[in-house]
């Protein structure tokens, strides 16, 4: 079992999807999806007389985000930076309390965030989504508290970004991992 932690507002999250799914469908190993929130991305704005620290955080979030970018053209992905982003809670605490394939949702929820800038913070927008993919509403109060316990949990191993990836009893932060990650499946697990 692989357990991978998402967050539909990390440009990182969105990136490692389909190389995740795709280990996934070489392997054979079943990917348990977890919600985990992170702060969303900002560029901040140039201000007269930065500082240099205040220069270099700018500069290296624009950076980052041309990074991020790059390679989802290079995915054949559409992705765009709002400039107020929106939250990812609702999203991710209907995916918390989600029975069956959470894929269909994933990539829903993935592309109305980086493709339209949805507000995946606001429930009737979810809603909509889940509808959409074929799945139930989410019962919103009980989504709530497992959210809650997914992230106390995450926290308690160590997780602190998304996407986080553990296996083997081994935390890797980042779809660059990925080529690690699969040395650990083992052998008789590959398909």
């Amino acid at each position: 079992m692989l357990t991978v932690y998402i967050d539909f507002k990390s440009a990182a999250s969105y990136l490692a999807l389909e190389p995740t799914l795709e280990l996934a469908r070489e392997t054979g190993i079943t990917i348990d999806w977890r919600p985990f929130s992170v702060r969303p991305f900002v560029v901040p704005a140039e201000q007269d007389e930065e500082t240099v620290g205040e220069r270099h955080r700018r500069v290296r979030a624009a950076a980052q985000r041309d990074v991020h970018v790059h390679y989802a053209a290079v995915q054949g992905r559409d992705m765009h930076f709002a400039d107020r982003p929106s939250g990812s809670e609702a999203a991710l605490a209907a995916l918390a309390v989600m029975e069956g394939d959470p894929v269909p949702f994933i990539r829903a929820a993935f592309a109305a965030y980086w493709t339209e800038q949805a507000d995946l913070a606001d429930e009737t927008v979810v809603e909509t989504l889940l509808q959409s993919v074929g799945m139930d509403h989410a019962d919103w109060e009980l989504a709530s508290v497992k959210l809650d316990s997914i992230r106390s949990s995450a926290e308690e191993s160590g997780i602190f970004e998304a996407p986080s990836y553990l296996i083997a009893d081994q935390l890797f932060l980042g779809r660059e991992h990925l080529p690690w990650i699969r040395s650990l499946i083992p052998a008789g697990q590959r398909v």
